[in-house]
């Protein structure tokens, strides 16, 4: 496809923003101690509906707990969201990432309401991530399964895989995983304009 040159300057300010979010934690104290993350912004249910701190649910995409949990992240994004902002376009792919992590916690939010147990803490940028995932399912389907050099195939695998992994591992936030693929899937549908359409 013609976007291939395009550069995707939004995606790589995303994975600049959270190596730079986590640097700062890292500085500051320590990406794995549970307090320190909410005190620095990550998801946590009873501040956010008892003290209304809804800037939680966008802060705690950009954060992540320990240095593997970022750069397994920032590498699914670094191969998928280019592709993404050069379908999509550069302003669309910076609402349509802020869209599905934002979306993405709110799913999670929802669900930990409704399951008994201690409030759990939550950070990363998977449920955007997996928005961009759902995104290109949409935008390869309609390009007859191929965008540059992603086939629905392999996006269809990866999603399945690492579903099947976030089910299967404990302190996975499923929730949040489910909601930003279903949420990108849609807002593809919204977002993307096939080439020869108007």
């Amino acid at each position: 496809m013609g976007n291939k040159g395009k550069r995707a300057y939004i995606n790589g300010t995303f994975i600049s923003l959270n190596v730079l979010y986590f640097l700062y934690l890292e500085i500051a104290g320590s990406s794995e101690n549970s307090l320190f993350m909410i005190e620095k912004g990550a998801m946590y249910v009873p501040l956010i509906l008892e003290r209304r701190q809804f800037y939680r649910l966008l802060t705690s995409i950009f954060m992540h707990f320990g240095i593997r949990h970022l750069s397994d992240n920032m590498l699914i994004l670094f191969i998928l969201g280019d592709n993404l902002e050069r379908a999509i376009g550069h302003v669309k792919y910076l609402f349509f990432y802020l869209l599905c992590g934002v979306g993405a916690n709110i799913c999670s939010l929802v669900s930990e309401m409704n399951v008994a147990g201690y409030p759990v803490v939550s950070a990363g940028a998977s449920g955007a991530i997996f928005g961009v995932v759902g995104g290109l399912i949409y935008v390869v389907g309609v390009n007859r399964g191929r965008l540059e050099d992603l086939s629905s195939v392999q996006l269809l695998i990866l999603a399945a895989i690492t579903l099947y992994l976030g089910f299967t591992s404990t302190g996975v936030d499923n929730a949040a995983h489910v909601g930003g693929l279903v949420i990108g899937i849609f807002l593809g549908l919204l977002f993307y304009r096939s080439p020869g359409k108007i």
